[in-house]
């Protein structure tokens, strides 16, 4: 009976999980469902909204350049030229002819392009051609002080493009238009002759932009740099306050567009800047984008409770048949736990439980295979510790050579560079080991003579150096670069702050299965409180030096073990030394050992 009840616990408990699991997939399914089509509607609405407002920036775009043209070639127009020019030296039945030709020029423009209102002029002498022989100017308006007119003088010649308002200038005639204006030059470009006036007819932007389709409430419109609006469908409601735009986030807006939420709608500006100052905005409604919103929300809580109905009923049939085996699978698992690895269960066919069978044996075979592979990862990790440390230690050695070698080239010493470079070739090719950490002490040797060379180039009678090496060491091996830094914290610690030159001394002996290096200087020496520290990177001086030489002694331990490395000796004023102790390994035997490894 009680066994009976644990495995309805059991078979209960799986249930349970298995509801809850594709409960909580189903809802997850259903929401990023519902919003993955939410967003793809979003971003084609938006694409949309903004390959639209690219069509409408190169119309635009052109319609204005055609009147840049159009006010160049008047602007160069000689008739013009010369009415502006020669006004006061012409007699008035020249001029009135002058001005003839001149406004029948500007009326064939005018008549040839229905988007444009008006095409004047305004001398500085206060003369004034239309394109229309009979119109007067307003008495009541004062040209000069129109912001278009005064604009046109600031800029020295280059169009200014004004928002749309109401041009009054003509006596009778109130017209809604977008102005375009350009300061007319005499023979120097800071000569000014006049202003000229395209008044273009805002019909020709409404109709271009009330046409667009961006949903029930979505629309264009357009500014200029100052914020001023140029067209809005809704115009007039701006002017009187009854409605608002965020004019100056669109202004400060560098990325192309933003969301504004507002009582829980959001409001999408699409926002595309023009070579002349202009920009067009495209705002369309989240809310429309999805127009069966309510249709997707059912239909996606339909299908996640088919599914969690469905996933319900597999999970009681599923759990009542993982209920039988498992209590075996659990007996099994029991004796694995008091430490009998060799044991084995066997597979069943149920899909589930076999599965899990035959994963419960992967696992306990791997155990003792994992535990065999450990070593081998010991080993690994030790190895990627050495190279950290050695990636350590080559950066002093490179900024120092490269130090010297800048300082010859500045000294101008030709030669001396070409051969410390040759020098720190050579170095650099005794110091590649193929990626091996031991190398033979005679390539050791090769490297540090090379540093020696070019460390002697670079202090000249500073530095002097003898080797004293046994040559029997040359065929036995050594971790790469671990002279370097020693006669490196030499020459900088020891004999560079000395007063006259001094000498450094490499020796190399043979002693008990032992190689013991010696790099002694004749510098200024160290107290004992220093020496202390110098082989821990967290004591002492933290120079680069200091801490080079603590490396190369955690190298030497983590490679051959506690029982060597380096020892120091040194009084203020005596001088230091160095020793470094390794293992004697000779290259051929460990050759001959790696060959019988398997």
């Amino acid at each position: 009976m009680k066994s009976s009840q644990r495995i309805k616990s059991i078979q209960s408990r799986i249930a349970s999980s298995f509801v809850m699991l594709v409960l909580f997939t189903a809802l997850l399914l259903i929401f990023i469902s519902y919003r993955l089509s939410e967003s793809a509607v979003r971003e084609t609405a938006e694409s949309y909204t903004s390959e639209l407002i690219n069509q409408v920036n190169a119309n635009i775009q052109t319609y204005i350049t055609g009147m840049k043209d159009i006010s160049l070639a008047t602007m160069n127009n000689p008739n013009v030229r010369e009415y502006l020019a020669s006004s006061e030296e012409l007699q008035p039945a020249e001029l009135a002819q002058l001005k003839a030709k001149i406004s029948e020029y500007l009326h064939s423009i005018r008549v040839s392009r229905k988007d444009i209102a008006s095409i004047n002029i305004f001398g500085e002498g206060g003369t004034f051609i239309s394109d229309r022989t009979n119109a007067e100017l307003n008495p009541y308006i004062e040209v000069s002080e129109q912001p278009w007119y005064r604009q046109a003088q600031e800029n020295k010649g280059q169009t200014v493009i004004s928002s749309s308002h109401v041009q009054p200038v003509i006596k009778g005639e109130y017209r809604w238009v977008v102005s375009l204006s350009r300061e007319l030059s005499g023979i120097t470009p800071t000569q000014g002759l006049g202003i000229l006036l395209i008044d273009l007819n805002f019909k020709v932007i409404n109709d271009m932009l009330s046409k667009l389709d961006l949903g029930n409430r979505g629309y264009v419109f357009v500014i200029d740099s100052q914020g001023r609006i140029v067209y809005h469908p809704q115009q007039q409601l701006l002017y009187s306050n009854l409605k608002t735009e965020r004019l100056e986030q669109v202004l400060q807006d560098k990325q192309g567009g933003f969301v504004v939420k507002e009582d829980g709608a959001s409001r999408i500006y699409s926002i595309k800047d023009t070579d002349f100052g202009w920009k067009i905005v495209g705002v369309f409604y989240e809310n429309e984008l999805v127009d069966n919103k309510k249709q997707m929300q059912l239909s996606f809580a339909v299908a996640g409770l088919l599914c969690l109905g469905l996933g319900v009923l597999f999970s009681v049939v599923i759990s009542r048949n993982l209920t039988r085996p498992i209590k075996k699978l659990q007996e099994k698992m029991m004796e694995v736990e008091k430490g009998n690895f060799d044991i084995r269960v066997p597979v069943g066919h149920s899909r589930e439980i076999s599965g899990l069978a035959r994963s419960f044996n992967v696992m306990v075979s791997k155990v003792k295979e994992l535990m065999r592979q450990i070593m081998v990862e010991q080993e690994f990790k030790r190895k990627s510790e050495l190279n950290a440390l050695q990636a350590q230690i080559n950066p002093h050695f490179l900024y120092n050579t490269l130090d010297s070698i800048i300082w010859m080239a500045e000294s101008k010493k030709h030669d001396e560079v070409i051969l410390m470079t040759s020098a720190l070739a050579r170095l650099f090719r005794a110091s590649l080991s193929k990626g091996k950490e031991l190398i033979p002490i005679a390539t050791e040797m090769e490297h540090i003579t090379n540093y020696l060379k070019i460390q002697q180039m670079r202090y000249q009678d500073k530095i002097r150096y003898t080797l004293d090496m046994d040559p029997e060491l040359y065929s036995y091996l050594t971790l790469k670069v671990l002279l370097q830094p020693l006669v490196e914290n030499a020459i900088y610690h020891g004999i560079k702050n000395k007063e006259g030159p001094g000498t450094i001394t490499i020796t190399g002996a043979h002693e008990d299965h032992m190689i013991v290096f010696q790099v002694m200087d004749d510098g200024i020496g160290m107290d004992e409180a220093k020496v202390e520290t110098l082989l821990t990177s967290s004591g002492g001086n933290q120079s680069r030096n200091s801490v080079g030489i603590a490396n190369v002694h955690q190298r030497i331990q983590l490679y051959f073990g506690a029982n060597y490395g380096l020892s120091y000796t040194s009084e203020p004023g005596a001088g230091t030394c160095v020793k470094l102790l390794i293992p004697a390994i000779h290259a051929e035997e460990r050759r001959e050992k790696e060959g019988d490894m398997p």
